[in-house]
């Protein structure tokens, strides 16, 4: 068991999520397009702001593989679930059924190159925060 004296502390601090991505172009459409997700930067990587949330897009050299299976999701709140489906939909992206659990409801899709992604709707939310809000544009 290591020593939990401040010394030994992790400094860490949050940077970024990212994904990686076999057509860079088709992404940046759905995530800056379908999402309505600010695109920020475009170089060798594309990065997208959400409420001071780094997210990037980074592309897959040709005839690699993304290692391992993956099991994180990139999760959107959202004030009504049912609307923002309905509006992900007419986008063209197709929605899971929309699922209840203990302290909200969800939903999953996928972005092109296979990504789950999630959409939540808190069902007792205190204060409405507007950033937590995913405007589909």
């Amino acid at each position: 068991m290591h020593s939990s004296s401040s010394n030994n502390k992790l400094r860490l601090s949050f940077d970024t999520i990212f994904y990686y991505v076999t057509d860079m172009e088709a992404a940046i459409a759905f995530y800056r397009d379908t999402l309505g997700l600010p695109l920020v930067a475009q170089e060798y990587v594309a990065q997208f702001d959400l409420d001071g949330v780094l997210i990037e897009l980074v592309p897959l050299p040709p005839g690699s593989v993304v290692p391992g299976s993956g099991n994180a999701r990139l999760c959107f709140s959202v004030a009504n679930l049912q609307e923002t489906v309905e509006q992900m939909r007419a986008r063209g992206v197709s929605t899971s059924k929309i699922k209840e659990q203990k302290d909200g409801r969800l939903a999953f899709f996928r972005d092109p190159d296979g990504n789950e992604l999630c959409l939540w709707e808190y069902t007792n939310a205190k204060v409405e925060d507007p950033r937590e809000t995913l405007e589909c544009a």
